[in-house]
């Protein structure tokens, strides 16, 4: 069967296996055709209050209703603006206002952020649970936290779509907004098209076996959440997490219900770490798939030589709806004895295009460090409302990813730099500019810059030097940005300087303060 829709890997599975085991999440069990009929009874719901193409957001942790909603707002063919939970309120608002979001549903625990309904008067609050309860049950949908949702009397009940045959697959379905050079997060908008062909090189770097039970601690908002459609498409049952945890992941792992799963170094390194952990709990899992970050190589060690795992790491990106380029489980067996080989990211799949180019787009050979470019299906179709950087992005036909690397002569991806100078800490994107931006605007700063410095369980933490104009402390700093920022893209680390260096060209030498830090600043 030929997929054309992102729901649609769910819909096949649900006709070819409706009784076995699709998602279990705390105390939820739910069969294929179970996931189906609530996302069928949601999606008409959608249907009749949303055109197509309206963007909804959704503000929540991990839940089967999250799950339900975003496969949902595919089959009403909406576009799913997913929040991500860690970020600031204003971080949420300018997001929802900049992709004009019709409604947002969000879990309870959120509703206090939302309030203040002069501010939000246009928006309409739907408490997520009760919105996929109501919709299940058939009843009326008065589900806002503060006001009744979809009570806007519609002039008809029927679905206010245009014809399925009228719809195709370059439709978006996701924006997902991505920090970026330029600081304000920028809307990366994936299509149906885009996630299928990044569930296509997913498979063939992470092969999926039905009957497979598949963890998945990452939160939904991240493009991450291909993995878990994915394991749908091939009929594997997905263990939904709300969150990391070391002892539930354990707990699962020693049931032996668990044959693979998606683990961030980080999160590696703190199981193996526990005072009670032991290899026999991986006992069942034949596959750890990772990304982000490299993994260190003792730790890699310590896995092949006490299991017989396959280790498999992926590179990839938002714009890219996923991973282009995987270090298979043969390359880390190999990699125990030549570590040059652990400092790739693997090679490219078939049917993906990437090529290291120069700043004119000439693509340069094998051992050149240029820019890594990539064409593909995945690719996303643009940026939301922003045409300047989507030029810059996609204008030539292929994504520039701001990441700097080289192939070797065997096609091996070695990333040497980040053009975009994101700093990448727990897993999460930060983008310096954004940093500097907010401490900039206190005024006790006459100058700042911000980078990432090497650390052993978040992979990097961010670091903020200042030039200030008056005495500050670094309390008072961490409080402005807290105010404005979230906390994880907050500075760990505060320097004060005289001023700050710069290089032949005047600008910022980030690497001479990456040196300072170094040596101990």
């Amino acid at each position: 069967m030929t997929l054309f829709y992102l729901h649609e890997v769910l819909e096949q599975s649900a006709a070819h296996h409706p009784d076995i085991p699709a998602l279990y999440s705390a105390d939820v069990v739910l069969s294929y055709a179970q996931l189906w009929a609530r996302v069928q009874a949601c999606a008409s719901q959608l249907s009749v209050r949303f055109d197509v193409g309206e963007r909804v957001g959704v503000l929540a942790w991990n839940s089967p209703d999250y799950l339900t909603l975003i496969y949902a707002a595919s089959l009403a063919r909406l576009v799913l603006v997913p929040l991500n939970t860690r970020l600031a309120k204003a971080e949420w608002e300018y997001q929802l206002g900049s992709t004009d979001v019709s409604a947002l549903f969000l879990d309870h625990v959120f509703a206090e952020q939302f309030e203040d309904q002069e501010r939000h008067s246009s928006l309409l609050l739907v408490c997520l649970s009760d919105f996929c309860e109501t919709s299940i049950d058939m009843v009326g949908a008065d589900t806002a936290l503060t006001r009744p949702a979809f009570t806007q009397n519609p002039e008809s009940d029927e679905p206010r779509h245009q014809s399925h045959e009228s719809l195709n697959s370059d439709l978006p379905v996701w924006i997902l907004h991505t920090s970026g050079s330029t600081g304000k997060p920028k809307g990366a908008i994936l299509t149906h098209r885009s996630f299928l062909a990044g569930l296509e090189s997913a498979e063939k770097g992470r092969p999926v076996r039905q009957g497979d039970g598949y963890l998945y601690p990452f939160p939904l908002f991240h493009v991450s959440a291909h993995n878990v459609f994915l394991q749908h498409k091939h009929g594997a049952c997905v263990y939904l997490l709300r969150s990391f945890d070391a002892d539930t992941v354990l707990d699962l792992c020693r049931s032996g219900k668990i044959s693979s799963m998606s683990l961030a170094p980080t999160m590696l390194s703190m199981l193996v770490a526990r005072p009670d952990f032991d290899y026999a709990a991986f006992g069942s899992v034949r596959a750890i798939g990772y990304g982000a970050a490299a993994m260190p190589i003792d730790l890699m060690r310590e896995l092949l030589e006490n299991t017989e795992l396959e280790l498999s790491q992926s590179y990839g990106m938002t714009e890219l709806s996923g991973s282009v380029s995987f270090l298979l489980p043969e390359d880390h067996r190999a990699g125990l004895t030549n570590p040059g080989l652990m400092r790739s990211v693997g090679r490219p799949v078939n049917g993906v295009d990437l090529s290291i180019r120069d700043e004119e787009g000439k693509r340069l050979p094998a051992l050149h460090s240029g820019e890594v470019c990539v064409r593909a299906d995945q690719m996303m179709l643009g940026y939301w409302n922003n045409e300047i950087e989507t030029s810059k992005a996609v204008g030539a036909g292929y994504l520039r990813t701001g990441d700097i690397g080289f192939l070797d002569k065997r096609g091996y991806l070695t990333l040497v730099d980040r053009k975009k100078d994101m700093i990448i800490s727990g897993g999460e994107n930060v983008a310096s500019r954004e940093v500097e931006d907010v401490l900039q605007c206190h005024e006790g700063v006459a100058q700042c810059a911000v980078v990432g410095s090497p650390h052993e369980r978040w992979g990097e933490i961010v670091c903020a030097f200042v030039v200030p104009k008056r005495p500050v402390e670094a309390a008072e700093l961490d409080d402005h940005c807290r105010r404005l920022l979230a906390g994880f893209k907050c500075p760990k680390r505060y320097f004060t300087l005289t001023e700050l260096p710069v290089n032949a060209a005047g600008k910022i030498d980030k690497p001479a303060l990456r040196l300072l830090i170094e040596e101990g600043a």
